[in-house]
This record gives C-alpha cells, structure tokens and sequence, in this order.
C-alpha cells in the first residue's frame, strides 16, 4: 500500500467527505448517549498544508482553501460552521494544518464518545497515534481497515458512525465495499454508514450503487458532487458517498449544502450535485 494522503489533504474531496461526516456527528451528538467511531482508513490524523507533499500538488488550494473564502447562504453557513470553524482555527495557525477524519472525530465529539482509528500504511498510523496522543477515547489499530472493521461491529454502544474511505489503489474497491458493507451491517444494524468514493468511470460508479441497492438494506441515501460540465475516465471528476441509516433531516440539510460545495469547488463555475435515496424504510 503506498497512498500517502498528506498529497491531496483538504482537497475538494475532503471538503465534501468532511462535511458529511461532521454533519452526521451533529446528529449523533443531539442525544446524550455515548456513540463509536470506527474509522476504517484513517490517515494520519491531521496533515501539515506547508509540508513538501501538500505544497508538490497545492490541491488543498482547489479545496478548502476556495470554501473559507466562498459566500455562502445563511443556512450553508450554519450547516457547515461546526466544520469550518474547527478548519479556519486550524489554517489560522502558524503551520497551517488540515484536519483529517480522526481530527474532526475527535474536536467535534464529547467526553463519553470513543473512537477506533484504523490505519494500515506504518509511517500513517505512527503518525496517527503520535497525534491521538494521550486521549483515551481514541484506540489506535495498525492493521487492514476491513478486518478492524468486522472484529470491532457490534461496538457496546448501540449508536455510531462507521466512515469507510479506502484508497482505491486496489481495482477490485468497489466490491470489496459491497461485500464490507454487507457483513457489517448484518453485524451492527442500528449503526451509520457511511461511504466515500471516486467518481471516474460513470459505469463502475453506477454499478456500484445498483449493487448496494440490491443488498436489501432499508435506509440508504446517496449523494455526489462532480466538478465538471463534462466527465473524463482520465481524471477525479468528483465524488460521492453512501450513507446508511442517515440520521433524519440529513437529506434535507444536504440538499443545501451539496449544491453549495459544487459551486464553491467547482473547476469551470459547472459543478452540479445529486441526491437520491437508493432504499427507503
């Protein structure tokens, strides 16, 4: 495995991915009951913007650097603000940082939560524990996303988030996510899912959500943001993410913000987002 995700930190994909899961965790922190995370491809924590790697492709440029200074609507800007806040804070330091998945798990949730950090590449997950520190909510796990993943589902809390965003170095992703997603969920029913993927060939991406459809599993929302008039297989076009058991009012609230991303992010002033359910109750 060679994905090193300091290259493409707080690029429009982050962006999007982000938003989604901090939005969830709104959701999830509206009851006093603990939740788990289970984050299957964690990354490093959080990733450095003035670093070699993030200052070789300047993607984060194209991402969160165009949302800060984007005007939004009112009702995007208090949507997002949970997000952004905790990102300007992070830019505004003196190495500006981005705050990955596990840096917004852990700003943007409470005392009684716990999170399980899974990161496979070595250097990754030393970073990684380097920056969950001292914080005893977090459980760091050196080791394939997908078997943390069955050996952690059921957690002992009933409630939670499972945020499944592997690198796609492996042709056969896609299927690996149908059949995770299957297993998974017979095993935590109640839990969140929720699931981010690339948008290049139009087909695989299609297929692969007619798959997850066909699984029979109630409650299933899909939600994509492109960037271009036009798709091309040779390029990121966009990206989506599936989100099983969203809380209520989760499809409302992104109805807002997923068109706001792409005109915020978009390449060619072009972008477009999309909502659909893919399974009711």
């Amino acid at each position: 495995m060679n994905y090193r995700h300091g290259y493409h930190a707080g690029n429009f994909a982050d962006v999007f991915k982000h938003a989604m899961q901090a939005l969830i965790l709104e959701h999830l922190k509206a009851k006093d009951t603990a939740f788990r995370i289970i984050d299957t491809h964690s990354g490093a924590g959080a990733h450095d913007l003035s670093s070699e790697a993030a200052m070789k492709t300047g993607e984060w440029a194209g991402g969160i650097g165009r949302l800060v200074d984007a005007t939004l609507t009112p009702a995007v800007e208090g949507l997002l603000q949970p997000y952004l806040s905790i990102v300007r804070a992070c830019l505004a330091a003196e190495r500006p940082i981005y705050p990955g998945s596990p840096g917004l798990a852990l700003a943007l949730s409470r005392s009684q939560d716990r999170f399980v950090f899974c990161e496979k590449h070595p250097e990754e997950a030393r970073l990684l524990r380097r920056y969950s520190g001292r914080d005893s909510r977090a459980q760091v796990l050196e080791m394939d996303g997908w078997e943390a993943l069955l050996r952690e589902v059921p957690p002992r809390e009933r409630r939670g988030l499972v945020l499944i965003d592997p690198p796609f170095e492996d042709p056969r992703e896609f299927a690996t996510l149908v059949e995770g997603l299957r297993t998974a969920h017979r095993r935590w029913a109640t839990g969140i899912f929720a699931i981010w993927y690339p948008i290049k060939g139009r087909r695989e991406v299609d297929s692969f959500a007619r798959k997850i459809a066909a699984l029979g599993i109630p409650k299933i929302l899909r939600a994509e943001v492109s960037l271009y008039r036009v798709e091309r297989i040779d390029r990121l076009n966009g990206c989506g993410m599936i989100v099983v058991n969203p809380p209520w009012k989760l499809a409302e609230e992104w109805s807002l913000v997923g068109p706001a991303l792409a005109e915020a992010l978009s390449v060619e002033g072009s972008g477009t987002a999309t909502l659909e359910w893919l399974a009711g109750e």
